[in-house]
């Protein structure tokens, strides 16, 4: 039977990985409903978003994501995957 060592340790480097963190806002299309509340929720589990928020008036979608492993363009197509009908503002 193999036995883990209690005394390993791995170097910080291996363990740490780097990411980027990009924000980007999207304009949310029709209104704010339950369902789309579910969808925004289980949007947190698509590969490389970090955080997905509502801004208070919400009609915007503020989206944190790790830009080392998504381009804009891949987050656009994971909104739209999710169901979430939401169109990116230019800056």
């Amino acid at each position: 039977m193999a036995r883990c060592h209690p005394t390993l340790h791995y170097p910080s480097a291996i363990l740490s990985v780097a990411m980027t963190k990009v924000e980007a806002a999207y304009a949310l299309s029709g209104g704010v409903d339950e369902a789309l509340m579910e969808r925004i929720a289980n949007a947190h589990g698509i590969y490389g978003l970090q955080a997905l928020r509502l801004n208070p008036s919400m009609d915007t979608l503020l989206i944190q994501y790790d830009a080392s492993r998504l381009r804009l363009e891949d987050v656009d197509r994971a909104l739209h995957a999710a169901g979430i009908p939401a169109r990116r503002k230019e800056e």
